[in-house]
């Protein structure tokens, strides 16, 4: 193939996300980050209506925000650990928040508009890999709408589509299992 990109293809099939208790400081700075923004953001987008957006938790706002979330947990009827993990859940360097925020359509429907929400998500994790940090993507009790919307600055047909967690690299992951993907597969023909 004359467009082929094989260390982008072996940059996929090796990717892999970093868990957030592995990350450590500093973040990336302010003009890095909307760097990775910017690359984040050339996802499929049918229509250009760019139906998402970002809210980016710098350590400041995590370390306001990490007890508030951990009392928003026990509120909620959670157990000790929940609790725990909810207290440790905001302590990457940075977490983008990743808004899925649907534009009224006629010709896009808002599952669609939702599904370029995700595709961010992984763009913005795959950036944030291939500029040498380490990523991951997740949501838990703060992608909650009413946590969302009282302390993330949420509005009212927004949803957080998933909390990316970005820092300096630590160890690297085992390999997980991976799907036999013959086994996941239906040719038509």
């Amino acid at each position: 193939m004359t467009h082929s990109n094989p260390q982008a293809l072996d940059f996929l099939r090796q990717r892999r996300s970093h868990p957030p208790k592995l990350l450590t400081g500093p973040a990336p700075d302010r003009a890095e980050l909307l760097d990775l923004l910017d690359i984040a953001a050339r996802v499929p987008d049918h229509g250009k209506l760019e139906p998402w957006r970002f809210i980016v938790l710098e350590r400041t706002a995590l370390d306001r925000l990490a007890p508030v979330l951990a009392d928003f947990v026990a509120a909620s009827g959670g157990d000790e650990a929940m609790i725990e993990k909810a207290r440790s859940a905001f302590a990457s360097p940075v977490i983008v928040a990743v808004v899925s925020s649907p534009v009224a359509s006629e010709k896009i429907p808002e599952w669609e508009q939702f599904l370029s929400s995700g595709a961010v998500c992984i763009s913005l994790v795959n950036a944030a890999l291939a500029a040498g940090y380490g990523a991951a993507w997740l949501t838990g009790p703060a992608t909650r709408a009413d946590f969302a919307a009282a302390h993330l600055g949420v509005k009212p047909g927004e949803r957080v589509v998933g909390l990316v967690h970005i820092g300096q690299r630590g160890a690297t992951p085992p390999e997980r299992p991976r799907p036999v993907i013959a086994d996941k597969v239906n040719f038509l023909g």
